[in-house]
């Protein structure tokens, strides 16, 4: 199995979680896009879609799925992402695409997280892949220096605009051992949107694609 093809058996799997008559919230990035093709198949059942990026509004448009703003909605029963990484905890470090404030919102606004990955993303310990911090491009220089006092090596994603206008700061060489911590320590600086760290609203069920097909953990 490839790795995609692996992206693709753990998004397929997670159609399980979607009711009928429901409005889905769906994330960002490859593995969301073999959801978002799933989803396809039962878009006749579903009111429609909550996205949380541009990018994955157009594609869930582009197959005729009503695409609803995050403010027209109180609540949703279930939301489909993607991690860069996620911990036995089911805590996870997102924004690879540079969507996670808009992920981070929809999260919060969804009763059932479901994580979709491929068995690379399963890790011990966050931090091999550099945090994403999105911040307001006033406070870049300084919220760098504070993430250097906190123990990482900051870096401007050159040439990236999130959908907010914002910029991203990808933090190298982090082990995160208190995620919530971390979490709280970045978001508390002036001038961070937010930071991609997902452990206050952690995944609830884990959907992995592996060689030996998808495997499933729930908290």
């Amino acid at each position: 199995m490839t790795q995609d093809e692996m992206k693709k058996a753990a998004g397929w799997a997670a159609l399980e979680y979607v009711k009928k008559g429901s409005i889905v919230g769906v994330g960002t990035g490859s593995t969301v896009n073999h959801f978002i093709d799933a989803l396809a198949t039962r878009k006749e059942e579903i009111k429609g879609a909550v996205s949380s990026s541009v990018a994955s509004t157009e594609r869930l448009e582009q197959i005729g799925i009503p695409v609803f703003d995050a403010n027209e909605v109180s609540s949703l029963d279930v939301y489909v992402d993607g991690a860069d990484e996620i911990n036995g905890d089911f805590d996870m470090i997102k924004g690879g695409g540079a969507a996670l404030t808009r992920e981070k919102i929809v999260a919060a606004i969804a009763k059932q997280f479901i994580c979709i990955v491929d068995d690379t993303k399963q890790v011990d310990v966050l931090g091999k892949f550099p945090l994403p911090v999105e911040v307001i491009p006033m406070a870049r220089s300084f919220i760098g220096r504070e993430l250097v006092k906190l123990g990482g090596d900051p870096e401007y994603r050159e040439g990236c605009i999130t959908d907010n206008g914002n910029m991203i700061l990808d933090v190298h060489n982090m082990a995160i051992t208190d995620p919530k911590a971390m979490e709280d320590k970045i978001n508390a600086l002036p001038g961070v949107v937010t930071v991609g760290l997902f452990a206050h609203r952690g995944a609830d069920v884990l959907l992995v694609g592996s060689p030996e097909g998808v495997k499933k953990f729930e908290k």
